[in-house]
């Protein structure tokens, strides 16, 4: 390949790019997991990741993919044959069921079109119905990384009481947790599964379960395998500031960077930060005169774009065209997806001129492919953080 000046502008929704302090904490010698130094470390640890799941509850620390996270959440709350609600409202979505089918439960899933999220009035539709609560769980993604589209995680709780129905609520923050408000206790959630990779600014490599009341009762009668997930292992050494097996210890150093500087600039001020951004670059998608994926203005992700071009429009060659000119990785479209949308990610360590320069770099390679646009998206989010300007700035 020909030599590249400058740094690869990396924007697919994760994994994100990885701030300098975040590598330069896990840049350093690894210490005993077995010590004192790591033990607190693991208690520092499981207190600040509560603040960002804003729960009271448990919280374990896994070395793996959200995907192991997806496994832990099911196989320490349900038994073989359980039947749980599903939704196909997007790529992950359609995974986390398969994982879920492969684990010998019984996945009822609601089609969707992925354009939407899930809808709160079918959710209650279907517990109404089941008046033997024969649903043990239902699996809902928050942000859909694929499609650009957050459900209403709040009426969705609201449907579920509104129904009187005990399933279990487990929910997918992979892509929202630390960008997104995200409410595990105040929204009734009784699994939330995450990963390191996204907006708690990590390379992957650790997933997340927060774990209410009812899903701690529940795993008392589980009766899937577990050995490697098992919450009760975890807990149970947790207590003690360790792991029940090696830990990933240099990334639970990046750890502890991630929480301060979530900490330093206020949760809060982060989920504003993102809206602030993800309402720019969708002003940029529609002066280009590109759709979004998500159709219900409610649902728009505050951290992935995913963006349609033009029928006849192959998105891989325009997404090819960009890395290729331009040294910038743009997510591409998934399962159904494939060829028809690429993806803007704008979140983590993200700030206005890193947006507008993911934005030229989209711009230039939309007119490189020959995809004619209506005005300069660039200029219309411009327009927008200068008449918005970022809370504090002068």
């Amino acid at each position: 390949m020909a030599y590249r000046s400058g740094r690869h502008f990396l924007q697919i929704p994760g994994p994100t790019n990885v701030p300098d302090r975040i590598l330069r904490a896990i840049d350093r010698p690894t210490i005993d997991h077995r010590g004192p130094e790591f033990a607190q470390l693991t208690r520092d640890l499981i207190a600040g990741l509560k603040e960002v799941f804003q729960t009271s509850g448990l919280v374990v620390i896994y070395p793996s993919s959200g995907s192991g996270a997806w496994e832990a959440a099911l196989v320490n709350t349900l038994s073989p044959g359980d039947r749980i609600l599903a939704f196909d409202h997007g790529f992950f979505a359609a995974n986390w069921s398969k994982v879920a089918a492969r684990m010998g439960l019984a996945v009822e899933v609601v089609p969707g079109d992925w354009r939407r999220g899930v809808d709160p009035a079918v959710v209650e539709e279907k517990l109404s119905r089941d008046r033997e609560h024969r649903y043990k769980a239902v699996l809902v993604v928050h942000n859909e990384t694929s499609t650009g589209v957050t459900s209403r995680l709040p009426e969705i709780r609201e449907a579920m009481d509104r129904a009187r129905h005990p399933a279990l609520l487990m929910v997918d923050t992979v892509s929202s947790l630390g960008s997104i408000d995200y409410r595990h206790d105040e929204w009734g959630v009784d699994v939330t599964v995450s990963g390191s990779q996204k907006g708690l600014m990590l390379p992957p490599g650790l997933s997340f379960n927060a774990i209410g009341p009812r899903a701690l009762e529940a795993s008392k009668a589980a009766k899937l395998p577990r050995s490697y997930w098992s919450w009760d292992d975890m807990l149970e050494f947790n207590e003690a500031g360790f792991f029940p097996y090696t830990p990933a210890t240099n990334l639970l150093f990046g750890l502890r960077e991630a929480l301060a500087m979530l900490k330093e600039e206020g949760l809060p001020q982060v989920f504003a930060r993102h809206r602030r951004l993800a309402t720019a670059a969708r002003r940029a998608v529609a002066a280009w005169g590109l759709e979004l994926v998500s159709a219900d203005p409610r649902e728009h992700s505050d951290t992935v774009s995913a963006v349609f071009t033009p029928e006849g429009v192959d998105a891989d060659r325009i997404r090819r065209i960009i890395l290729e000119r331009f040294d910038m990785s743009l997510g591409a479209g998934l399962g159904k997806l494939k060829g028809k949308v690429f993806r803007i990610g704008h979140l983590g360590h993200f700030n206005d001129l890193m947006l507008a320069g993911t934005l030229c770099g989209v711009e230039m390679g939309l007119k490189a492919a020959g995809v004619p646009i209506a005005a300069s998206g660039v200029q219309a989010a411009l327009d927008f953080l200068s008449s918005n300007p970022a809370p504090g700035a002068d």
